[in-house]
């Protein structure tokens, strides 16, 4: 299957980078390289772009659709927490510019195979981003506790049936092993009253959402390595963060809000003993949306969010 993704909020992202043409920029999320491309496109020859996915479909496709650029492209397949050592041992230590697109590609979501649709009954519960990963949706839901689904569900789903869904889990697998998607929709079918599925979407969708996010790790991920990804920043340069849903945007705009007023000190201390130092300032003071025309032309950006932040050294 042809690796298809859309890229969301394309022109606002790769403007909000204020491109050097010389610069040295990073893609920690490359995805099938349409943000990348983009902002090859405005380098000049002594310009460069490192993309790094985890995905080794992505990582095909985006090789491929970057290989006009010759050497100005570098793919690396890793992880984007990784991304200070792999850019070290590039001999690479501060670029001018970092984007992340966060969430699920296009391609992830229709690929059957891949596990992450709720809308293919024989999909296999897999949600791997990376295949290299042994544990899979079907390790997690057949095997945490009780108390741990509750807590995935409703913290990363924010799922209001939570715990009658992870019960039924329960109850279901002690029975018998639940291996793929319908199986999974159809226990959480069972667990959600009946009024509550008549809106708001498919009932699976938040559940779904949460075992990805637990699986991959992808708020730990965000929140271990975003206040990092600015230190890597050239001064004036910027990191620009596209987000899909609430609990990833609040991580990016505290982190961007504590970059830029890190002071701890109590508020009627007359002057700042703590000595935290600003890292620079936050470009969006709210963040930037996608038009109605994007929204219909692509549904799936309906709930983008893009946040920009520029370092300024002291």
């Amino acid at each position: 299957m042809e690796f298809k993704h859309i890229s969301v909020l394309l022109e606002e992202t790769v403007d909000s980078l204020n491109i050097r043409p010389d610069g040295i920029y990073v893609d920690g999320t490359l995805g099938g390289g349409g943000h990348a491309y983009e902002v090859l496109r405005r380098l000049s020859k002594q310009g460069r772009l490192i993309g790094f996915d985890q995905d080794a479909d992505a990582v095909r496709a985006a090789a491929e659709r970057l290989d006009v650029f010759g050497e100005q492209a570098v793919v690396i397949r890793s992880n984007y927490a990784c991304m200070r050592d792999e850019l070290l041992r590039l001999g690479v230590r501060k670029v001018d510019g970092i984007l992340l697109d966060l969430g699920v590609s296009s391609f992830q979501l229709d690929t059957p195979q891949r596990g992450f649709t709720y809308r293919d009954a024989d999909a296999p519960l897999d949600m791997r981003m990376d295949d290299r990963q042994e544990m899979t949706a079907k390790d997690l839901v057949n095997g945490y506790s009780e108390t741990e689904l509750f807590r995935i569900i409703r913290d990363y789903g924010e799922e209001k049936c939570a715990r009658a869904i992870a019960r039924r889990i329960v109850d279901v697998r002690g029975k018998k092993e639940i291996c793929t998607a319908g199986e999974l929709c159809d226990i959480i079918r069972m667990a959600v009253p009946a009024k509550l599925q008549k809106s708001g979407g498919h009932p699976a969708k938040r559940t779904f959402q949460a075992i990805r996010i637990a699986l991959n790790h992808e708020l730990e991920v965000l929140e271990d390595n975003l206040a990092d990804m600015i230190d890597l920043l050239n001064d004036g340069g910027r990191i620009s963060v596209i987000t899909f849903h609430s609990l990833e945007d609040r991580i990016v705009k505290t982190i961007f809000r504590r970059s830029e007023r890190p002071c701890t000190c109590p508020p009627d201390f007359p002057v700042c003993v703590c000595g935290n130092v600003s890292k620079g300032k936050v470009i969006t003071g709210k963040p930037i949306l996608p038009t109605e025309e994007e929204m219909k032309f692509n549904k799936r950006s309906k709930s983008a969010k893009l946040r920009v932040f520029e370092r300024k050294e002291q």
